[in-house]
């Protein structure tokens, strides 16, 4: 029976276990209790080793790594961000970032998923068997991620700011990590990002100047346009200029439009690499 499914129903069920921890640890707060850490911690394992189930077939069906239209790269950057929080949560022992990574994991896969035309088209052989290129793309997506779990922090330390400054110190407020806490994760989470994406650039950059008739400007600029972005962050959260509120408010707008650019980073390849889905 598992052998007769596609990667999009691997994707549906890991899509489905998210939601299920989601919808398990809402269900928790509202009754004034902990989110079950072991238990959501295995909802998200499982939903994640579906997905990666799923982008296993899709990077065979199209020869490589599956980022070749808007559901893959939605797919992909829920499921770096899955990766992450897999990797840290444990270490920061907060039962509510399993929480948000389950909502946010959801919403990234099950809504991409309900979108047909995201994935209309799907594009074989994107980086013409150039292991650097691939290399170079996939570092570009996890590194968006790494900032989507920042932004999932950054929600959290605005939840404790609002705990402290109105004195609401109970309830499921009471399961927010310190403020220190959640501050010092995201300045990581951050700096994790920023060296991610230059990373990539710095790869994809020994490509492109070799053949700087192959490089795809429109799609260049918008990710140059995101890294400078982030990097004024870090400059400026390091320096002291960006702290608290303000810091928190902007990783999460940043975030937002990081996940919008994928829209035109996607509609910038180019149409003659396209083959249509079966």
């Amino acid at each position: 029976m598992l052998a007769q499914l596609n990667d999009r129903d691997w994707l549906w069920i890991a899509g489905e276990f998210y939601l299920v921890g989601f919808l398990l640890g809402t269900w928790s707060l509202m009754r004034g209790g902990r989110p079950s850490g072991v238990a959501m911690y295995g909802l998200i394992t499982a939903g994640y080793l579906m997905q990666l189930t799923g982008l296993y077939l899709r990077g065979m069906a199209v020869g490589g790594c599956p980022l070749g239209n808007t559901f893959e790269l939605f797919q992909f950057t829920a499921w770096s961000a899955t990766t992450l929080y897999l990797v840290i949560g444990v270490t920061f022992r907060t039962s509510l970032l399993g929480y948000f990574t389950a909502c946010l994991s959801a919403v990234l896969t099950l809504s991409s998923l309900a979108i047909p035309a995201w994935d209309a088209t799907r594009r074989a052989h994107i980086f013409g068997g150039n292991p650097w290129i691939e290399f170079h793309a996939a570092l570009a997506l996890f590194s968006y991620g790494v900032f989507a779990l920042l932004a999932l922090t950054a929600a959290m330390l605005l939840l404790r700011n609002y705990s402290l400054k109105h004195k609401r110190l109970g309830g499921w407020f009471s399961f927010l990590p310190s403020i220190l806490d959640l501050d010092l994760i995201s300045a990581r989470l951050l700096g994790t990002g920023v060296t991610l994406i230059t990373a990539s650039l710095i790869v994809g950059s020994f490509y492109w100047l070799q053949d700087t008739a192959s490089v795809n400007h429109a799609k260049l600029l918008i990710t140059i346009g995101i890294w400078l972005a982030y990097v004024i962050a870090l400059i400026m959260r390091l320096r002291g200029n960006l702290i608290s509120r303000r810091f928190a408010w902007t990783c999460i707008a940043l975030f937002a439009v990081a996940l919008v650019s994928l829209g035109p980073v996607n509609s910038s390849r180019p149409p003659e690499t396209t083959s249509q889905r079966k």
